[in-house]
């Protein structure tokens, strides 16, 4: 079963950030996954993400994690 999820950056604290991936839910995102889709910062609160790829993923029912959830529906990728 797939995922969208976030992982983390190998950065410390002040500066730390994420990858959005498409994951296998019970593998770890840090060793293995399927796509990255995108990245976050959650001090500036920028997003870089391919909307047309989620949206693909969305069409297809694939989970998506609470926080990634809110992220997206704050920045109006998906609406649900």
């Amino acid at each position: 079963m797939l995922i969208l999820r976030l992982r983390p950056n190998k950065r410390k604290h002040p500066n730390k950030t994420y990858s959005v991936v498409v994951a296998e839910k019970a593998r770890s995102v840090s060793k293995k996954f399927h796509e990255k889709l995108g990245s976050y910062n959650p001090y500036t609160k920028e997003l870089q993400i391919k909307a047309d790829r989620v949206q693909y993923y969305v069409d297809l029912n694939i989970e998506i994690s609470k926080t990634l959830l809110n992220i997206l529906k704050k920045n109006d990728i998906i609406k649900k």
